[in-house]
């Protein structure tokens, strides 16, 4: 694919999120090489005053990579259309332990026996997070809570008053498992949260899970396939990128 950026008409651009930057970090920078290259070829009191858009359609963790559907100049306007198709997600969910976050962000608080899970249990576990399900989010999430991020409160120690919401997982396939690892795929509709599978996953199981990793593979038709990377991004600006990872990741020895 040829990459081709223009805020007139607007543009949508399929980038490949790399580990450790948020959403918002990705918007930013291709925001910021949009403002450079006004700077080049228009004179100064006009740069100043021109304004971009540039948002993107659907949060990634900083700790999940894959599909980011990033949207430009009037294409912003479109943002809720791509944002409301289904997503799919390949990933790992570690059994036999839990963090606070559900993912490896934070330490583990609690590990738990898995010697009496079987490959059906496992299989079992996928069938019942399968079809529309009530699904409460992560403490350590972006909804807004008496207007504040939950996540904030989260890191201040304390517990945001979150409420259950409905969710369709269309598919929840077992690709593998490697001891205490389970591979999956899952394809399910906007507003899933995965790590909350991952908690779920583990209570069925009678045993603990937290998400060890997460990759978006798909937006509707849009295929990771398709995706630049930041460097291909930059490059086409003729600028170089530097990738500071915003999230410390955590290896706590169970993958």
């Amino acid at each position: 694919m040829i990459l081709e950026i223009n805020e007139d008409p607007g543009t949508v651009i399929l980038v490949h999120k790399p580990l450790g930057l948020t959403s918002f970090d990705v918007t930013y920078k291709i925001k910021r090489f949009l403002q450079r290259r006004w700077r080049k070829f228009l004179p100064e009191a006009q740069a100043k005053k021109k304004k971009v858009k540039v948002g993107h359609a659907g949060t990634l963790d900083p700790l999940a990579t894959g599909l980011l559907i990033v949207c430009v100049g009037k294409e912003t306007k479109n943002i809720e259309a791509y944002m409301g198709q289904d997503k799919t997600y390949t990933g790992t969910i570690v059994l036999g332990a839990t963090t606070p976050s559900f993912d490896r962000e934070t330490e583990v608080d609690q590990k738990y026996e898995t010697s009496h899970i079987t490959a059906e249990a496992i299989a079992e576990a996928a069938k019942v997070l399968t079809g529309e399900i009530e699904q409460l989010p992560p403490a350590f999430s972006a909804i807004k809570i008496e207007g504040r991020r939950a996540y904030v409160h989260a890191r201040a120690g304390e517990e945001p008053a979150l409420k259950l919401r409905n969710v369709t997982i269309h598919a929840f396939e077992i690709e593998k498992v490697e001891g205490n690892v389970v591979h999956f795929e899952i394809k399910c509709s906007k507003g899933t949260y995965i790590r909350s599978i991952a908690r779920d996953f583990g209570r069925i199981l009678d045993s603990g899970a937290y998400l060890g990793s997460l990759q978006r593979t798909k937006i509707g038709e849009y295929d990771l396939k398709s995706a630049f990377t930041l460097e291909e991004i930059a490059d086409y600006f003729g600028e170089k990128v530097e990738i500071k990872e915003r999230v410390k990741i955590r290896n706590f020895g169970f993958q």
